[in-house]
């Protein structure tokens, strides 16, 4: 793309935007460049972008519906900005609009499974699953030459199957294929003469086919011949049979048939082929992939328990309640005993004590002492599947926990039915490719032509087209370790991001400004060259792409740059510099700092050896792991780094972790498959700060996820004014009733249901978004009512409660972590995903730490600005010196560089990847040649030592 000069070059001007923290900016973004907004965490980045730029761009649209229109939309709010000009039609591809749907899959969301759908319906070649025989559809003239070819000269039954393998009396059909003037029927393999009111058994399975005619397969009979098998054709469906003098059978059908034994499929479509629909969707599992079952040891967990002391878990201990008072009485007609060992139990009783028993028995009532009741006993299991579906998220949540999750036994996790994966193109069926990797499928339908008949060629040429084309913007983006049907609710934020980017760039629009919301989130330095390519040829297309970013590489890359600050919440909202990144670099300010290398954490003069003990798991094998032994040295800060792909989160998330989780909390989830496990002993907790919401409703906040509320609620409550008052700590909660304003039931929202749109919540026009009653907001604490405290950033209740050591120490953490922005009661629902860590970690670090604690994170840089990483390392390196472990999987250079020891996996992603490359310190990685990590850390290691 030719670069135009300034003076023709456009822009988007912004004027007076005052969004949130936004000082009152003027900004002159330009038109068809990729532009860069970068600034601390809070610093005003996501409110000129998305609250600004594109809340205006999308309201703009609706205005361009008819008012009809527009009159079931809803009006979006305009935002606080008094003019934007040159703004184009706006897409946000954001992080949080992922779906947590199982059955929202990367092959379904970039539409190549639905794409493959229509190839297999319409040139698939079936196979029967019973025999494994081509199937085969024959035309009624096809049909007819075959018999004058095979059975000429012989005598043969013509026949019409009717019923197939069903229960029933058939009285009804019998008399209705006697009226068609028809003599015989052959019933379950035996010829038999028509009778008045005649039935057969109606609880047996029978196959029934009318006797059409009896012929001799003669050339001169030719035309009598030809009726009688369409009319075997006609009553059959499309389905006939020739039974010869031997009594063998023939199958013939107009559909696809094994010929073998008669088993026909439905003709192929595209919804055969989805496991969304019923059509196609295993039945077993509904086609999910995978069933929850209730296992025998998870109710069971110590066989060597009596029931009395809690050895049906779901149960617990004796109580006099009317479940126990049941199964004593159904010991007792066993001649068993509740204080028995279960194992000691005869096999039978345990099986009726699971699975239930007809038998009733005689319990006594709790309600009506001296009286008995004859019940039945449906059994715990049943009684568990029962409470599984259509009951409240907490008993569902209770279930679960006696429930393991396994690879569907029927359709070995391909989720669709055993038909659908008897059609195959090139030996392969569907399923089999959707648990390729992208690399892996782009390869089998690379000059898959070839491999085709001429038939399947034209029908597959414009379907095969569209495959490649998106499995190219796959690859293209470094997401060529992905499934098909990997379901998108296990991707990353930014994962997911770039999936959605590759379908935009599918689309080919032109004249559209994107707004990114960190795409390069769990992307390593090496697959980063190709999501800034993908972005730069959005823009080459005539795009505007504006991205809010921290990424060095992609700031350095990009036309634009524009820098928000200088500090968080109330200390930014303004514009600290704008213009390419070489400008960006003279005019100089934090961001400029360290992109210079002038600011950067330094490196560690010496690497912390640990306390001498390690963790050490051996042989884990889950997913694409092959066979790796993992050593974590204790008291130390490891990181756990590789390429995309590679097997980081399978070896932490889905090995260690659960692990750890079943030794310290009994927890139910299964590790992934492992040998061995040592060093347990020298660990008393293990804690892992995700980035899932601390909330999903504007009830949830920093204040009330902390704790800290609780104790501010407790320093109200021994206000004088409370005293005087009777008011205790209840008052001042807004979840309960009392002391909250109930027009909003204290949420200090009103929801309002919009019924094509996403909800929208507006402030309460009672309690102007207080959440409190008036009584309540009369009690304050040097001047402050307890509304005041939660509108209070976490700056300010720093200052605000610097005497009171209780409240401090949790606020503080808060601030330690670079939150000092965030308001104390700011709504769960409106921090990202970075925020609502990092709110997490605080939580964890307010607690007293014993010195024996695991921590992991889960890339806590995401969201994070330079500086931002910095003040985060220096807490978790605080937490490293009192002798406790932090775990971390990370791509960020910075935070690699300082680590003590590094796992690094690789090589590659996918199948190509799930080995232990190198295991060590920076250095010992950044020697290693076979790994990315070790590359690129090398030039950091080698530019940070000339810096210093």
């Amino acid at each position: 793309m030719s670069k135009v000069t300034a003076s023709q070059e456009e822009y988007i001007e912004i004027f007076g935007a005052r969004e949130h923290n936004l000082k009152n900016i003027d900004v002159k973004i330009p038109r068809e460049r990729l532009v860069v907004v970068t600034g601390l965490s809070g610093s005003g980045k996501s409110s000129l972008a998305f609250d600004t730029i594109y809340a205006e761009g999308q309201r703009r649209y609706l205005e361009s519906f008819s008012a009809y229109a527009r009159s079931f939309l809803g009006g979006l709010e305009r935002p606080d900005v008094d003019k934007i000009n040159g703004l184009s039609p706006v897409i946000a591809i954001e992080q949080k609009t992922t779906s947590k749907n199982p059955r929202s899959t990367v092959g379904t969301v970039t539409e190549i499974y639905d794409f493959m759908r229509l190839l297999y319906a319409r040139a698939g070649e079936a196979y029967s699953y019973e025999t494994g025989v081509r199937m085969i559809r024959q035309t009624e003239d096809q049909i007819i030459e075959q018999l004058f070819s095979k059975f000429s000269g012989r005598k043969l039954y013509i026949l019409a199957p009717v019923v197939k393998g069903r229960k029933g009396h058939y009285r009804e059909l019998f008399e209705q294929i006697r009226k068609m003037g028809f003599s015989k029927v052959r019933v379950d393999g035996v010829v038999m003469e028509m009778v008045p009111k005649m039935q057969v058994d109606r609880y047996k399975i029978h196959d029934i086919e009318i006797v059409i005619d009896r012929i001799v397969a003669d050339e001169s009979d030719r035309f009598r011949i030809t009726q009688s098998l369409k009319s075997a054709l006609q009553h059959g469906k499309g389905v006939m049979m020739l039974r010869d003098e031997n009594g063998e059978i023939h199958h013939f059908s107009k559909y696809l048939m094994d010929p073998e034994t008669g088993l026909s499929y439905d003709e192929p479509a595209p919804n055969s082929f989805s496991f969304n629909s019923p059509y196609g969707a295993c039945p077993t599992c509904n086609g999910l992939g995978v069933t929850e079952e209730i296992t025998r040891e998870s109710i069971i967990p110590d066989p060597n328990l009596s029931i009395t002391r809690g050895g049906i878990a779901p149960l617990g201990e004796y109580r006099d309640i009317w479940i126990f008072k049941k199964i004593e009485a159904i010991l007792k007609h066993y001649k068993c005993s509740m204080s028995t060992p279960i194992k000691k139990l005869p096999e039978h009783v345990v099986e009726v004590l699971l699975y239930g028993d007809k038998v009733e028995v005689a319990v006594d009532s709790v309600k009506y002492p001296g009286t008995k009741w004859n019940t039945t006993f449906e059994g715990i299991v049943n009684f568990l599947q029962k409470y599984q579906e259509g009951s409240s998220e907490k008993i569902q949540d209770w279930v679960s926990e006696f429930t393991v999750t396994q690879t569907c036994p029927d359709c070995e996790g391909y989720r669709l039915k055993k038909e659908a994966l008897h059609f195959k193109i090139d030996n392969t069926h569907i399923g089999q490719l959707a648990m390729m990797d992208i690399t892996a499928l782009g390869e089998w339908f690379e000059g898959l032509e070839s491999r085709m008949t001429e038939k399947q060629q034209i029908i597959g040429h414009e379907v095969l087209k569209e495959i490649r084309k998106r499995i190219g913007f796959l690859l293209d983006i470094g997401l060529d370790y992905l499934t098909l049907n990997r379901p998108i609710r296990t991707l990353s934020g930014g994962e997911a991001q770039r999936i959605r980017l590759a379908t935009q760039i599918g689309t080919q629009l032109v004249g559209v400004l994107y707004i990114l919301d960190e795409p390069s989130i769990g992307l390593h330095q090496r697959d980063n060259v190709k999501l800034i390519q993908a972005l730069q040829s959005l823009r080459d297309l005539g795009n505007s792409v504006l991205v809010v970013e921290h990424d060095k590489d992609m700031m350095l890359e990009s036309d634009f740059v524009l820098d928000m600050g200088p500090g968080a919440g109330r200390h930014g909202g303004h514009v600290v510099a704008s213009g390419s990144p070489a400008e960006i670099l003279k005019q100089g300010g934090v961001t400029a700092d360290y992109l210079k290398g002038k600011l950067g954490l330094p490196i560690p003069k010496e690497r912390r050896k640990g306390k001498g003990e390690a963790l050490v798991l051996k042989g884990a094998s889950g997913n694409n792991l092959k066979n790796v032994n993992l050593k974590i040295p204790l008291g130390t800060l490891t990181l756990i780094t590789g390429v995309s792909g590679s097997g980081k989160s399978t070896l932490i998330h889905e090995t260690l972790y659960p692990i750890l989780r079943q030794h310290f909390y009994k927890s139910k989830k299964e590790p992934m498959p492992y040998k061995s496990f040592d060093g347990l002993d020298h660990l008393d907790k293990v804690i892992e700060v995700d980035q899932s919401p601390i909330g999903r409703t504007p009830r949830s906040n920093p204040a009330t996820y902390t704790g800290v509320f609780s104790d501010i609620r407790t320093l109200f409550t021994e206000l004088p004014e409370s005293k005087i008052r009777g008011y205790k700590p209840g008052r001042f909660s807004f979840n309960v009733k009392g002391g909250r304003c109930e027009d909003c039931e204290g949420a200090g929202m009103k929801l309002i249901e919009m019924d094509f749109l996403p909800d929208v919540h507006i402030p309460c026009e009672t309690c102007k978004g207080k959440r409190y009653n008036r009584e309540t907001l009369e009690v304050r604490f040097k001047g402050k009512s307890i509304s005041d405290v939660l509108e209070m950033t976490v700056e300010q209740a720093v200052e605000f409660f610097e005497h009171q050591p209780k409240i401090l120490r949790k606020i503080q953490t808060l601030h330690d972590v670079g939150l000092g922005y965030i308001t104390l009661g700011q709504h769960a629902t409106t921090l990202s995903g970075g925020e609502a860590q990092r709110v997490k970690l605080a939580t964890e670090l307010s607690k007293k730490d014993t010195g024996k604690t695991f921590y992991i994170l889960d890339e806590p840089t995401t969201g994070l600005h330079f500086q931002d990483i910095e003040l985060l390392m220096n807490v978790l390196q605080k937490l490293v010196e009192k002798g406790n472990t932090v775990l971390i999987i990370e791509h960020n250079l910075d935070v690699i560089k300082v680590a003590d020891y590094i796992v690094d996996l690789g090589p590659e992603g996918g199948n190509k990847g799930g080995s232990i490359l190198v295991q060590g310190t920076p250095e010992k990685v950044a020697s290693h040649a076979e790994s990315y990590t070790g590359k690129f850390l090398k030039a950091e290691l080698e530019s940070s030592v000339l810096v210093g």
